[in-house]
């Protein structure tokens, strides 16, 4: 079988060395909102029974977040002046 959501997240936690409080962070970037003790049930084992799947939402505004984190803010861009042929 692939990989789950869960295990995408896992491993960019451990990639990037991320702490629970940093990834509250980044996602509060694109404006999501997730607690601690979501990421908790999130990265548990699949089998504990406060085990949470992760959502594509979650996951998608999470990577969302990692690029702002890495790269910054996109910078606003300029309309271009209209050609005059």
């Amino acid at each position: 079988m692939g990989l789950t959501n869960n295990d995408i997240f896992k491993k960019l936690r451990v990639a990037h060395k991320l702490r629970d409080d940093e990834i509250v962070k980044i996602c509060a970037l694109v404006d999501f909102k997730v607690s601690k003790s979501e990421l908790g049930a999130i990265f548990r084992n699949e089998n504990h029974p406060k085990y949470m799947e992760c959502g594509d939402q979650i996951l998608r505004n999470f990577l969302n977040g990692l690029i702002i984190h890495l790269r910054g803010p996109m910078p606003e861009k300029k309309p271009k002046p209209p050609s005059s042929q």
